[in-house]
């Protein structure tokens, strides 16, 4: 995208803008009235008793009198006019200054509106110096703003240092030429091309202050779709971003089997994001005080108030607290609808951690993160207490359908995974990983659907269980997965590519109807799709296929050397 030339015009300069935008009144509700809201206000009250007060003697007078009280004249249907107008008005419009305000502060600040709009704001009209925090004044080159420059001039100034890199964004205003200025800058100062790395074919300006910092392009992943997985009596065609030959086959494998044996049924058991600050006292007492004061059910009701009110969709659950020596570490639990939300829980908890402060002088806050939460690890505390959407997801496979499709038997499938799900795993000193490979599929959703995909370590924390019924010619298959911690929005989810790749699945942003109904399902979907990936995997696993199975789609043609040398 290129901005005008009058945007590029000294007149309208990235701090002029950034003023001016700053400046400009906010619209208010009230602003459709012909008179200040108080003032609207009063005169439809004074009328409202008013003609409440003429109507009552009236009416008396017309009981003293025998008078019906339906004969009504003139200024008696005035009266009735004027109350019923100042009453109906009253009704929607008194307090309005606080609705306005109420709306304005925005509850959970851009966050909330962004999740419930679903991301459908234009994000490129908001690349230009709006989204420097600090403003600052423009960047001169030549004599001229940036913007009026070559991107051969400005690469080679972000090269010599005259020009900061990070900066490009705010002063040109054109996220995507930013983007290419940056690329040749990259390219002059190292020596080497960057060929092969795609510059077009997406919008930069979704990126900006939400996704990624000093772009130069974007890496291409290819997508396929697994299914349909039949589950919980719905179908749905799962997408899958990965450079792993088999994985999408071999998945698509599993939920052939599943669909032929009527489906897999799977029961959220839990949601909650955590997030974990520690604090610090003089003394372990100290730190033990403020732990019965946090756990105390009495005090809930009073911290739950502090912290649901920095957001429409947070809603604490608990605080559970730990302490290493004068150290406390708080775990807080909260639904936040359907964003992941560790943003969201991380300001209820900020707010929390002052209130606390009046209360305890000496506390000293540490870090609002702790590593108690536990994010983006491999942590008990996830395993067992669970982080996210804990899924139990579940299936009944017939012994005709393991024979026919997976080409192995119920008894292969039930000892090997004992010996290796449960037993190997053990050995190994798994935490979280008594499964096959279930980080493989939870990956490649998180990927395709815009996830954080660092959180498919406690994500894929899995049990898989394999049961034989019906005297051995049935299979009940299990997937348990306590922490899987993914949102329909924010994020990488407004990207337009993960965006699709929801909406595919039915599950594409904020759900108005139920909020966090589009999360939960796709937390089913994922303990579904790493279900069937489980399967086929393991029935491979008996069967002896996986090693022809990789060799025949995991293994590249191209002449390696060759490749090297490019």
């Amino acid at each position: 995208m290129r901005i005008n030339a009058a945007a590029r015009s000294p007149v309208s300069s990235p701090g002029q803008q950034l003023k001016m935008q700053r400046d400009s009144p906010k619209p208010l509700a009230s602003d459709a009235l012909p008179l200040p809201v108080s003032l609207t206000n009063k005169i439809f009250m004074v009328l409202f008793f008013s003609a409440s007060y003429y109507l009552m003697r009236r009416w008396r007078e017309k009981i003293r009198s025998s008078t019906p009280l339906h004969m009504l004249n003139l200024g008696e249907i005035v009266a009735l006019m004027v109350q019923l107008a100042s009453f109906i008005y009253l009704i929607g419009f008194f307090g309005i200054d606080y609705v306005q305000n109420y709306i304005n502060k925005s509850s959970d600040g851009s966050w909330d509106l962004d999740d419930v709009r679903g991301g459908d704001i234009p994000r490129r009209q908001r690349c230009s110096a709006a989204e420097i925090r600090i403003p600052r004044p423009p960047v001169l080159l030549r004599g001229k703003t940036l913007a009026d420059n070559a991107d051969d001039d400005i690469a080679s100034a972000v090269r010599e240092g005259a020009v900061p890199s990070h900066s490009l964004e705010a002063e040109l205003g054109d996220c995507g030429r930013a983007a290419s200025v940056r690329r040749q800058a990259v390219e002059l100062t190292t020596g080497r091309s960057l060929e092969g790395l795609p510059l077009t074919g997406i919008d930069y300006a979704s990126i900006l202050g939400q996704c990624c910092e000093m772009v130069v392009g974007y890496v291409q992943i290819p997508v396929g779709v697994a299914g349909p997985l039949l589950l919980d009596g719905f179908e749905f065609t799962v997408p899958m971003a990965t450079t792993e030959g088999c994985l999408v086959a071999s998945t698509n494998r599993g939920c052939k089997a599943i669909y032929q044996s009527g489906g897999a049924t799977s029961t959220l058991l839990r949601e909650g994001m955590t997030r974990a600050p520690v604090v610090r006292f003089a003394t372990a007492k100290r730190a033990a005080e403020l732990k019965f004061f946090v756990e105390d059910a009495n005090n809930f009701e009073t911290l739950s108030v502090i912290f649901n009110r920095t957001s429409r969709f947070a809603r604490l659950q608990d605080i559970f607290c730990v302490l290493a020596g004068r150290n406390a570490y708080l775990r807080f639990r909260s639904s936040t609808g359907d964003a992941m939300g560790m943003n969201m829980i991380s300001k209820g908890v900020q707010n929390v951690l002052s209130y606390l402060q009046h209360l305890f002088p000496d506390m000293e806050s540490v870090s609002v993160s702790g590593n108690f939460c536990a994010d983006k690890k491999a942590t008990a505390v996830n395993w067992v207490e669970g982080r996210g959407k804990s899924v139990v997801c579940e299936a009944v496979l017939k012994g005709e359908i393991i024979s026919k499709v997976l080409k192995t038997s119920v008894s292969a499938l039930v000892e090997l995974n004992m010996v290796k799900n449960l037993a190997g795993s053990a050995l190994a000193g798994a935490l979280g990983g008594f499964n096959a490979h279930a980080s493989n599929i939870v990956s490649a959703i998180f990927i395709a659907t815009g996830q954080d995909p660092a959180q498919n370590v406690e994500s894929s924390h899995c049990i898989t269980m394999m049961e034989a019924l019906n005297g051995g010619q049935d299979l009940h298959v299990s997937v348990t997965m306590p922490s899987i911690e993914v949102g329909t929005i924010g994020g990488g989810t407004q990207l337009a590519s993960q965006a699709a790749c929801l909406n595919l699945l039915g599950v594409k942003g904020a759900n108005l109807e139920s909020p966090g109904a589009n999360a939960q399902t796709l937390a089913r979907i994922v303990a579904g799709a790493v279900l069937a990936g489980e399967i086929s995997l393991m029935s491979a696993l008996a069967a002896g296929q996986l090693v022809n199975s990789h060799m025949k789609y995991n293994r590249s043609s191209q002449n390696v050397a060759e490749a090297g040398t490019r």
